[in-house]
């Protein structure tokens, strides 16, 4: 060991002042620094105006994407004080925007309930901006400070003109710091997308969003709920046959924890169960959303034995037989909950789960007494639920993968890797059988297995699990992945770390690699999630000059790889075949090898918006379909019928 590895004192221990530490780790208060992370600076903004709408003090919200892709979010609500901090010596608006875990939701009495619990939201927006302005009204004087290169104060808080005496309020743009983050443009539709949102979950508050780099949106759209949660589970049935046409909202408060809970079931065989607290959208649950969960199950059980629907010979409805087709809301207003992790992905308060629990099921437990016609169809949704679970249970059997003696090749089907890791092991899944013997021949048998099939698979959009099971193709890839399925789903038993959807460049490519991705998000979800799915990117065209051969995705990659030749260079340009016209060699080299091969990561950023993109486009009305078509046909390309 050398003397500068022995030596370690004080000097090398490194002390981040301010806002400092946000900079060097951005990840550990924003999450990620990708698009994802870029639009969460809104939400800490509009988290704030949010908070000041659930104390009552704020009605209407206003986000703006600026022409240079600044954001600029106003509300109606109190004003952050303006006064000198009596810890900091500054302003108190200054203090907010430049010390970490400085704000009023301590429990200071400025706030009862609130998302932005941590504090360091708007520090954290300061930190990561090429430039902060904050205007705040208040007291008939309009204060103004501004911050600069990371949070530094360019501007101390001023006072820069009068207002009306009863105006109130705070203005905030900020600029992301493209140094910081891998893009900075703002995507309209996913800001839409929450800010709708947000709207359904604070009914009666209005909230605006506007696009000022679209030179034709001068007004923007205008999201207001009155009814909210229950506007919430009307929109996202909307396009979907409901079994039942009164949306159950039930509320309670217990023990200063607010809930509400609406619901609906409809004629789907998937649910959609979304749980919020305090507005934040809480996606892995926890102890409210279980709460609610347990007492539906117990609740509807009850009522069926009671009401003679469920025999004393049946066994109990499961929780997966209660949600078949159930689109439910659960709002919780905590005034201290306890989130895991600074994402607030999962509410972790245990004695939340009681809570919810009563409230929930007092309501719902009414409900079913006084609508008896509605609560013998629900129940019996459920019992035809339990009875294709039993008949699931049997067909799963057959997709357990004991060993590899018990499934050699699966009657000829999967052709298995040699190497057992799964972190080093992929498996395509190719289309067709010619394709799937080339793929055969000129993979690498050490890491890579093939799946040839045969067709296309069946719409599990369309099917329960026990008809899905019943396919033969389903059953295979079930068998061949090794996880298991439903209730005995294991992620830590995947046996191929990359799946890779390989289908021709052509509309029947495109249709089996949607049947296979609604497969995955409704059955494996939590591969996709892991980001385990992908899809191969076979090439379009093949442009040969001289000596030199060179692949390209599509037109756009073509154009621009004839634009940097030499202008006097010859050269061919030839169409890629289908991938079961390549020979193992050809196939290997465009699509196959790992030094040369192009793949798209399958990612869900937006469970809501995907379910609802699944459901669109391969469920079972028509309608939303055909519009979907008729108002995305103007974007198609290459159409190959």
């Amino acid at each position: 060991m050398n003397s500068e590895q022995q030596h370690y004192d004080a000097s090398d221990i490194q002390v981040l002042e301010g806002l400092e530490a946000v900079r060097k780790r951005p990840g550990m208060y924003i999450g990620t620094t990708d698009v994802k992370g870029l639009h969460h600076l809104v939400w800490e903004i509009v988290d704030n105006a949010i908070d000041e709408a659930l104390a009552g003090y704020c009605n209407h919200i206003e986000v703006i994407i600026n022409k240079d892709n600044s954001i600029t979010v106003k509300d109606n609500g109190r004003g952050i004080p303006v006064g000198i901090h009596p810890k900091t010596g500054i302003s108190t608006v200054e203090t907010v925007y430049t010390v970490l875990h400085a704000g009023g939701k301590f429990g200071g009495g400025g706030y009862k309930v609130s998302g932005g619990l941590h504090g360091v939201g708007a520090s954290v927006v300061n930190a990561l901006s090429k430039w902060v302005v904050v205007t705040v009204y208040k007291d008939g004087k309009i204060y103004e400070v501004k911050f600069e290169n990371g949070g530094k104060v360019a501007q101390k808080l001023t006072e820069i003109g009068t207002c009306e005496e009863n105006r109130t309020g705070t203005t905030v743009t900020f600029k992301p710091d493209s140094d910081i983050f891998d893009t900075d443009i703002y995507n309209y539709d996913t800001l839409m997308t929450r800010i709708r949102e947000l709207a359904f979950l604070n009914k009666g508050l209005s909230i605006t969003i506007r696009d000022d780099r679209d030179d034709e949106d001068t007004t923007g759209q205008t999201f207001l709920y009155e009814g909210g949660i229950s506007e919430y589970v009307k929109f996202i049935n909307k396009d979907k046959t409901v079994i039942h046409d009164q949306i159950i909202h039930l509320e309670g408060e217990e023990a200063g924890v607010f809930f509400e809970v609406a619901m609906q079931y409809n004629s789907t065989y998937n649910d959609n169960i979304y749980s919020f607290v305090n507005n934040i959208n809480t996606h892995d649950g926890g102890t409210h959303e279980e709460g609610v969960r347990r007492a539906l199950t117990r609740i509807i059980n009850s009522y069926a034995r009671k009401a003679n629907l469920l025999k004393e010979k049946d066994e109990a409805l499961t929780g997966d037989d209660v949600k078949e087709g159930l689109t439910m809301i659960i709002s919780c207003k905590h005034p201290n909950p306890q989130f895991e992790g600074q994402t607030k992905g999962r509410l972790g308060n245990s004695e939340v789960r009681k809570l919810a629990d009563n409230v929930f099921s007092q309501g719902f437990e009414r409900f079913l007494l006084e609508n008896p016609e509605e609560a013998k169809i629900i129940v019996e949704k459920t019992m035809t639920a339990a009875r294709a679970r039993v008949a699931a249970k049997k067909a799963r059997e057959l997709t357990r993968r004991k060993s590899d003696l018990d499934v050699i090749n699966f009657g000829g089907k999967l052709v298995d890797c040699k190497d057992k890791d799964p972190s080093v092991c992929e498996i395509f899944l190719v289309e067709g059988d010619s394709a799937g013997g080339s793929a055969i021949k000129g993979r690498n048998s050490m890491t890579q297995a093939i799946l040839p099939l045969r067709g296309k698979i069946l719409n599990v959009e369309k099917a329960r699990l026990d008809r899905a099971l019943s396919n033969e193709e389903i059953r295979t890839i079930i068998t061949a992945f090794g996880t298991g399925i439903g209730n005995e789903f294991d992620l830590k038993k995947l046996r191929y770390h990359k799946i890779i959807i390989m289908t021709d460049a052509d509309v029947d490519g495109s249709h089996i690699r949607v049947l296979l991705l609604t497969l995955f998000y409704r059955f494996f979800r939590p591969i996709v999630e892991a980001g385990h799915v992908y899809a191969a990117q076979p090439p379009l065209f093949c442009i040969k000059h001289g000596k030199t051969i060179k692949y390209v995705l599509n037109e756009e990659e073509r154009d621009s790889y004839l634009a940097s030749l030499n202008p006097n260079t010859k050269y061919d340009i030839m169409r890629m075949k289908g991938l079961g016209e390549m020979d193992a060699e050809e196939l290997n080299e465009t699509t196959m090898d790992i030094n040369t091969r192009i793949l798209r990561k399958i990612t869900v950023d937006d469970v809501i918006r995907a379910n609802a993109a699944f459901e669109k486009l391969m469920g079972e009305e028509v309608e939303p379909r055909r519009k979907f078509i008729e108002d995305n046909a103007v974007y198609v390309k290459n159409l190959d019928i």
